[in-house]
């Protein structure tokens, strides 16, 4: 098989009588390690790792329909005067009140805890701009996955919508009164990383079907972002627009890597010359901030701050194994998508040291972070766990012993993360009761679907890739497309195209002629 004598090619496996294996160094750290010699070698069954249930494209087409799009399938609906699929949804799907006494048991909960209330506290007065892209992107990947074309006119209904929200400058609002209409938050109150997520709707948008009137807007926004909150002097992007002086001291990681990974990571290969181009550069001046201001050498790990070194702490916020591995897969990705080996070789190894210290053996799940005194939190919350899923699952199309990782914590996702009465996953589980901790609403200010989605998404591939399947994705081009590989792959994957086939017409915008769905099978990532 070709993928077999590929992975013999790059990773030296090991061909033994009745199986296939393949050798790891275990418990790698950045300490000084003794020779090599000293050092445990693990043997795996690689075929037995494939073999699992979860490497199963069905398994997670089954999990788009059965347990993610059973929540959000019929969610499209707007409230008020608010063109936003509505922020705030009951853990049964139904819109919050805007009466706090007619919350629902969760949003009472989390309303009266120090630790959630900033989670709830808007419910039913605003729709967020960021909460209402992530779920207009998750329709786009329902839609990726399965062709079907009531989801690709609700992503485009959600891309519209976040078109009304930019300004005269490009720039976008935060919120949406619901009752009024009324944009909410002045230039010098909106964050960089608000801007990165408002826009992830738009770019799925653009990443499905290529339109040109929302590629100019994309664009727009993308030079609005860098050219309002990139200090030069500093280096770095500033939490509010780099003129603003008052409380913008703040050096946030979640500044530089949420425009990669909201939009910029898997927009940049679907751009035609001279942005996607243009994009590339930005992508590697980012990656060399987080490398440069927030990596530690010492812990394997990001800060989730760098303001000053009382913020560089254990414990602190987003300084977790969530951030810091997708910080890490997000440089290695561009490193293949830029084809510089440098970044590649910086975070490949350092991925690995990130798993094995997230790992818990002794029960196949994935802990939270370190806590301020160096022991694990054991807790789960949804979005940390896939992204170390993730993490483990994009190293393992060149190593696929890295599926000793995904094949258990994959089984706590499917047995313990979902709601399996409403669907979709709860925010946080307890580690020590693996049981919903449901002052933590399912749905709100900061948790809706894109995490979810996206690891469903990768999932699917994925798994495909491993049983030796193509698999089909799907999009909505003009007819006088052309498709490559230089404008067409598996979301921010490298894909080979095995066929193409141009299906239905459908009519998206009512001034635009032949668009139809085209269907894209893929047999190869990496």
């Amino acid at each position: 098989m070709k993928r077999q004598i590929v992975f013999c090619l790059m990773m030296g496996i090991l061909l033994m009588p009745g199986f296939l294996s393949v050798s790891l160094q275990a418990q790698e750290t950045t300490d000084a390690q003794p020779p090599i010699t000293q050092r445990k070698i693990d043997v795996y069954n690689v075929k037995e790792l494939v073999a699992n249930q979860y490497n199963d494209p069905q398994v997670w087409m089954d999990h788009l329909e059965n347990d993610l799009m059973k929540f959000w399938g019929n969610k499209a609906n707007t409230v008020g005067k608010s063109d936003f699929f509505p922020t705030f949804r009951a853990n049964d799907g139904t819109v919050v009140s805007g009466k706090a006494a007619d919350w629902p048991q969760e949003y009472q909960d989390a309303l009266y805890d120090e630790e959630t209330n900033g989670l709830v506290a808007d419910a039913g007065i605003y729709n967020y701009i960021r909460a209402h892209s992530r779920q207009t992107f998750a329709y786009g990947i329902a839609f990726n996955m399965t062709g079907k074309v009531d989801y690709l006119k609700k992503c485009r209904q959600g891309a519209m919508a976040i078109l009304k929200a930019m300004d005269e400058n490009n720039g976008l609002y935060n919120k949406q009164e619901i009752s009024s209409g009324k944009w909410m938050d002045a230039r010098n109150e909106r964050n960089s990383q608000d801007l990165a997520y408002g826009i992830t709707g738009l770019g799925f948008y653009y990443y499905l079907t290529h339109d040109q009137s929302v590629l100019e807007q994309l664009l727009a926004a993308r030079k609005y972002i860098f050219d309002t909150y990139f200090d030069p002097g500093k280096d770095f992007l500033t939490w509010l627009p780099k003129d603003v002086k008052k409380n913008n001291k703040n050096v946030e990681i979640v500044s530089q890597l949420d425009q990669l990974y909201a939009y910029m990571l898997w927009v940049t290969p679907a751009l035609p010359e001279p942005y996607q181009a243009e994009w590339k550069a930005d992508l590697k001046k980012l990656a060399n901030v987080m490398i440069n201001h927030f990596y530690s050498a010492r812990y394997g790990t990001f800060w989730g701050s760098a303001t000053d070194d009382f913020s560089k702490e254990l414990g602190t916020g987003h300084t977790d194994f969530g951030h810091s591995v997708k910080a890490m897969w997000v440089i290695y990705e561009i490193g293949k998508i830029t084809d510089d080996l440098t970044y590649v070789d910086f975070a490949r190894e350092k991925i690995k040291v990130i798993l094995n210290r997230a790992y818990i053996k002794k029960n196949g799940t994935w802990a939270r972070r370190y806590n301020q005194d160096g022991s694990l939190d054991i807790d789960k919350e949804w979005w940390g766990l896939a992204e170390l899923d993730q993490a483990a699952a994009i190293l393992s199309l060149n190593d696929p012993s890295y599926l000793r990782f995904t094949n258990t914590t994959y089984k706590y996702w499917f047995d313990v993360m979902i709601d399996k009465q409403y669907g979709e996953i709860w925010h946080m589980v307890d580690g020590k009761t693996n049981k919903p901790v449901l002052k933590f609403p399912k749905v709100h200010a900061w948790k809706t679907s894109l995490h979810s989605f996206e690891h469903c998404f990768l999932g699917y591939m994925i798994s495909s890739y491993h049983r030796d399947m193509p698999f089909h994705l799907y999009y909505a081009f003009m007819d006088n497309e052309q498709v490559s590989h230089k404008n067409v792959n598996p979301y921010f994957l490298r894909g080979s195209i095995e066929e193409v086939k141009k299906g239905e017409p459908v009519m998206l915008n009512e001034d635009e002629q032949g668009r139809r769905i085209w269907d894209i099978t893929f047999d190869y990532l990496h």
